[in-house]
């Protein structure tokens, strides 16, 4: 399965794997490529602040910075004539919310270098540094700033700004910036969330992107014969960091190709970010113009499947201290690989 950017505006909408969060990111980047006008400052004016989060993160440091990007599961304002209200449901049809999406985006400030750190949902961690260990998916219902202090308990690494976006807000983004192409080598599904896609590449619609990120029983057809994934949210997490910079690409792209666009994109995603109370998000903009040349480095964590009180976890694997050492800013950027 391949992710590709937009070659021309006549390809339309294009699309691949959730994010959900960076595509804050993508959207402070397309309005940052252009000098801002009184307009957009007033809508960057009205962006939610999260000041639970913002009393957990870590202090500022001179070399670096660490952003939380979070993927709510969130159903609210969700609109039954959509046509995956029923794979979604509705906000009372699931018991407590939690973080669909878990990822650290990683800044050098010298070097202005961006790397993507994903966070399996089934990663066994204790929530909030305590004794109570859970699924660090949960974290969330606690709280932000619970769900911040398990992050940088369980892995050991800073977090200085906290993004988030839901569910309804990923498919207007989605929509607003025109997509983005997935390519697929066989026919592929997910009976779950509505998903089906022909072999090929496929532009996809903020319904079907969302879809296509959220699966976590993908399919495809091989021979004759449905196969599922067997990675599971392993798998899952590798599809939504190559949406993250397929998506941040196409809005960079597509609002240097159509600057009228830049209002369009704004109202299409800003109503459902939440960010933290120090988040400057003019400056957040300038340090994302590298992802649009594809500088993004993206890293899976380490971990191997476990089974704790008979439920199938995840735990962090040794082998993930190098790359955490990277993103607490102790260790140099690990060697990208094939599967990164």
């Amino acid at each position: 399965m391949v992710v590709h950017r937009p070659e021309t505006r006549t390809r339309g909408k294009r699309s691949t794997r959730l994010i959900i969060t960076a595509v804050a990111a993508l959207v402070t980047a397309g309005a940052g490529s252009f000098g801002i006008v009184r307009n957009v400052h007033a809508q960057l004016d009205e962006i939610r602040r999260e000041i639970t989060a913002t009393s957990a993160l870590s202090a500022p440091d001179p070399l670096f910075e660490n952003y939380l990007l979070v993927g709510s599961d969130s159903r609210a304002g969700a609109d039954p004539t959509d046509a995956d209200f029923n794979a979604v449901g509705a906000e009372e049809d699931i018991g407590g919310q939690r973080s669909d999406t878990l990822m650290v985006m990683h800044y050098v400030k010298k070097s202005g270098s961006v790397s993507l750190l994903s966070i399996p949902r089934d990663l066994w961690v204790a929530i909030g540094g305590g004794e109570d260990f859970q699924r660090i998916n949960t974290a969330y219902q606690a709280g932000t700033d619970v769900l911040v202090r398990t992050v940088q308990s369980a892995l050991g690494v800073p977090i200085h700004h906290y993004v988030e976006i839901d569910f309804q807000g990923f498919k207007q983004i989605v929509d607003a910036v025109g997509g983005v192409s997935v390519c697929v080598d066989y026919p592929s599904r997910d009976k779950h969330t509505g998903l089906f896609m022909k072999p090929g590449c496929s532009t996809l619609d903020g319904v079907e992107a969302l879809a296509f990120a959220r699966s976590r029983f993908f399919e495809q057809k091989v021979d004759g014969d449905w196969q599922i994934d067997g990675s599971s949210d392993i798998g899952r997490t590798a599809r939504q960091r190559s949406f993250v910079e397929a998506l941040v690409k196409s809005s960079v792209i597509g609002v240097v190709g159509n600057p009228f666009s830049v209002g369009k994109v704004m109202s299409g995603g800003l109503g459902a970010i939440v960010v933290d109370e120090q988040l400057d998000l003019i400056e957040f903009a300038k340090k994302m113009r590298p992802a649009a040349s594809g500088n993004i480095a993206s890293f899976p964590l380490a971990v191997y499947g476990d089974t704790i009180n008979g439920n199938s976890v995840l735990q962090l694997g040794e082998e993930a201290a190098p790359l955490l050492a990277f993103f607490n800013g102790s260790g140099p950027r690990p060697e990208l690989n094939a599967a990164g």
